[in-house]
This record gives C-alpha cells, structure tokens and sequence, in this order.
C-alpha cells in the first residue's frame, strides 16, 4: 500500500474548474441496469466473482421490478420548501412510513431475488424476510434507514435495502436538483444517506470535479476535493492504494476523525460505478484494516465483510 498523495491535484487549481453543479439526480431507469452490467464485468476478473454476480442479480431484480410500479408520493410542497429554507433533506429518514407503493416495490423485490442462484444462507435470509410479519419489516426498513443493522441479520437487512434503494431513487429522481441544498459535506442532500463512495468525474463542465454518492437514493453531490467527507477537515488529509493497482480507486484518509472513503477516479475509467466497485475494491478494504483508519462509508451489500 502507498500513499501517494502527490497524486493528488494542488488545492488552489480548484478555482480554475468551471463551477460544477451541486447535485445530480439519479435515473431510477438506467442506475441499476448500468450496475448490473458493471458487477457482471468485474466478476468475469475477480475473486469475489459468486458474490458479484449475485448482487448483479440483485441490480438487475432492482431495474426489472420499475415496470408498472406506482409512483411514489412525494412530501408536499411546502415541506419541499421548509427543508431548503434550513437546509435539511426534503426526503426525512425519522418520519418515513411504509404505504403501499413501498410494501409493493419491497414485496417485487423480494419475488425477483427468489429465482438468483444465491447461497443457502442467503436463500434461508430471503425466506425469513419474505415471512416477516409487518411490524418486523418496519422494524428493518427503520435499521436501513438509520444505517444501524444488527449483525445477526445483515442478509435480511440486505434484501430490504435493495428495495429501498428503488423507492428513493424513484422519489430523489422527481425532484428539481436546482433546489437542493447543502445539509453537509457527508450527508445526501435528498435522504440525509451517507456517501458509499465518492468519484472524481469527467462530465463536462464538471471535469475533475468530486461527487459522493449516496448509498440510498443514488443522488450525486459535489464537495470539494482534498476534504475529509466524513468530518470536512481538510488537514492531514491521505489517500492510500493497492500497490501495482491501476490508480482509478483509493481511500482517502483523515487524521482528524480517522475514518476513510474510497474515492474512485471516474474520469480515467468511465465504466466505475459507487457502489460495485466498492464491492469489487474489497481488497482495499482488508489492507485498510491494518492500519489506523476505519471505513466509514455505508453500503448494505458490503456489511458483516
């Protein structure tokens, strides 16, 4: 493992780059489908192949399951309005409920992942979620949402955030990005989310910009680079890598909260994709292990790892 943060860009060049827009809503309609294909991809290379490619079908259950679904509701207006007036996420986390456009994208989930070739741990986690009584479902959608998941039914838990992860991204997807505002530099500025990862990105007008991602509904949102997303320091800030790696995914290291988030450079490899090259970088995340920092992302695919 290196350190290499010569590598990064001088701070003071930042001012020089168009300024990118805060936010980018997720495309519910292409998001998973385009995961699937990239999880598909880096299975055909990778040790964790069976685990990447039963997320692929996880991603691809999550894309099929859109047809016919019901819109969600979005809160109402003056709500959308409160929450940018103090700068909170206009989707609260603490005062969501299940309706029936939620119970039905979970229930389609649940149908689609029946069919995955999954292991018999999985399959039985599957069974017990599917047999769920109601209370106990909103007891596990409450986890997801405050990102604490017991460690005995981390697969069950995994199952209801693939669901959930469909009906914000359908939710954050209607709103006017132009009107998001800032909530902080680690939190999602549709959900509240954490970031899972964050990427440096080549689009234009936004060329070597950083977006973090959320590890929810899917939005995109813009904090400065050489910054700790995690507590916004911006001193004794490091990346670390696989040595002998391509460069395109890092951890970026804070010594003042000791936490790290990888960072993947989207604008070398337009194919990396948040969430399946967080998977598929868990190498990174086993060296991370011997050192000082721990992970501070989120991502319900990767916990209990």
């Amino acid at each position: 493992m290196t350190n290499p943060s010569s590598l990064e860009p001088n701070p003071a060049s930042i001012g020089r780059v168009p300024a990118p827009p805060f936010a980018r809503l997720p495309d519910p309609r292409a998001l998973f489908a385009a995961r699937r294909q990239r999880l598909e991809a880096l299975a055909r290379t990778s040790d964790l192949a069976p685990y990447l490619r039963f997320i692929a079908g996880l991603a691809d259950a999550q894309h099929r399951i859109q047809e016919g679904l019901a819109e969600p509701d979005l809160p109402p207006a003056d709500a959308l309005d409160r929450a940018r007036e103090f700068g909170m996420p206009p989707l609260d986390r603490n005062r969501f409920e299940i309706d029936t456009t939620v119970e039905e994208t979970l229930n389609r989930l649940f149908d689609a992942a029946s069919s995955l070739v999954k292991p018999e741990e999985a399959q039985a986690a599957l069974k017990r979620v599917k047999d769920a009584s109601v209370e106990k479902i909103t007891a596990m959608v409450r986890g997801v949402l405050a990102d604490s998941i017991p460690a005995d039914a981390i697969a069950e838990h995994a199952y209801v955030a693939a669901g959930l992860q469909v009906h914000f991204a359908r939710l954050a997807a209607r709103f006017d990005a132009g009107k998001l505002a800032r909530v902080g530099d680690g939190a999602c500025p549709s959900c509240g989310g954490p970031p899972v990862s964050s990427l440096v990105v080549g689009w234009m007008g936004a060329e070597g910009a950083r977006y973090c991602a959320c590890s929810l509904c899917g939005t995109l949102w813009n904090v400065v680079r050489v910054k700790c997303v995690l507590c916004s320091s911006t001193k004794g800030v490091g990346y670390k890598e696989i040595e002998g790696g391509p460069g395109t995914i890092k951890a970026e290291c804070c010594d003042a909260c000791h936490g790290y988030v990888k960072i993947l450079y989207q604008q070398k490899d337009a194919a990396l994709d948040p969430v399946a090259d967080d998977i598929a970088s868990f190498g990174l995340d086993l060296l991370m292990r011997e050192s000082e920092y721990r992970r501070g992302s989120f991502n319900p695919f990767l916990l209990g790892a």
